[in-house]
């Protein structure tokens, strides 16, 4: 099944790069660019794309803003924040936001394509330095509700980079019932992306931030 992206950055020459080398991946289309956040949530409304990358810096709305948004109307979509620098307030504001993933836009086109992927799929991806970073930042969610014995086992699994086809088959239930216990996993834990919620687990302990990787 071809993963339906939109493009968010007010650069044309970094969208045309994108589109370009996106393009030659035959499981990947781009159906739509915008310009600036206002514009991306405005999109995402029209197109229903599977992922969006998202520009963190752009005008009248910023990506992280635009990014909230996406994820708080629109959950079926992923976000995957694209920022050409790594500074510590940008990347922890994407993740509140519920942004799946972060790249730098010096990315490798191989890693970009399985990076969107791996989103498409459900599939959480935290490097060890990431998640070392952001576990100092995302505060653990209020009182959080008790999660049941199977909602922790795939929150466990789910920290561990599994996609929800590996869930589906490892759990012997099916990926519908897998998203149904992701969806309550992620209201009980009060976060908004499967990236959070994996944070969380690393830090309760369920899973080691080693692990993650």
């Amino acid at each position: 099944m071809t993963i339906r992206i939109l493009l968010a950055d007010d650069h044309a020459v970094v969208r045309q790069g994108l589109k370009m080398f996106l393009g030659l991946d035959s499981d990947l289309e781009v159906v739509g660019e915008a310009e600036n956040g206002e514009e991306a949530i405005q999109l995402t409304e029209d197109l229903h794309p599977d992922v969006v990358l998202m520009d963190l810096l752009m005008p009248i709305m910023d990506g992280i803003s635009a990014t909230a948004a996406i994820r708080r109307d629109f959950p079926d979509t992923e976000v995957i924040a694209l920022t050409s620098v790594l500074e510590d307030a940008s990347v922890t504001g994407a993740m509140r936001a519920g942004a799946t993933g972060y790249l730098l836009k010096d990315t490798k086109a191989d890693d970009l394509c399985r990076a969107i992927k791996a989103a498409a799929s459900g599939q959480v991806q935290l490097s060890p330095q990431a998640a070392a970073r952001l576990i100092r930042e995302v505060q653990a969610p209020e009182s959080p509700e008790k999660l049941t014995e199977r909602e922790t086992e795939v929150l466990r699994l789910l920290a561990l980079g599994r996609a929800n086809k590996e869930l589906s088959l490892e759990l012997g239930i099916s990926e519908k019932t897998v998203k149904t216990h992701v969806s309550s996993i992620l209201a009980k834990l009060n976060v908004p992306s499967r990236t959070q919620a994996a944070l969380h687990a690393v830090r309760i302990g369920l899973v080691s931030i080693e692990e993650t990787g």
